[in-house]
């Protein structure tokens, strides 16, 4: 993976705040270059000593991904208030994208336009 993307990726998660979520290919779709599967590898690959929030990343069909950390995942969402129905879904409203709107990378003009005509469009 570019470097570039992987930090495009990175800097996306950072500012993804308490109690939201968002999905892979919200992620993706807010990069240059990026797809579900990368976003996803990017988190696999963080280190263990990150403080990302990885956990806040779902899948598009607002649910979590089937991986080993997925019993610590809903814990953590659940600690910040996020709550799942009864089919293991996040509900609409913690899927909202406002936060990304507010998200301002100064050094690339064309990555921060990006974002915000995906968080307009609403992508999942």
């Amino acid at each position: 993976m570019k470097p570039v993307l992987r930090e495009q990726i990175l800097t996306i998660l950072a500012a993804i705040p308490p109690g939201r979520v968002t999905t892979y290919g919200r992620i993706a779709a807010m990069t240059e270059g990026g797809t579900p599967r990368l976003v996803a590898r990017a988190l696999r690959e963080l280190p263990e000593d990150h403080d990302l929030p990885w956990f806040r990343v779902i899948t598009a069909s607002r649910r979590l991904a089937d991986h080993p950390g997925a019993i610590e995942q809903r814990q953590r969402l659940v600690a910040e208030g996020v709550l799942f129905d009864a089919r293991g879904r996040v509900p609409p409203k913690r899927c909202g994208h406002d936060w990304a709107v507010s998200l301002i990378l100064s050094s690339d003009r064309q990555f921060t336009r990006r974002i915000h005509e995906s968080a307009k469009r609403g992508l999942p």
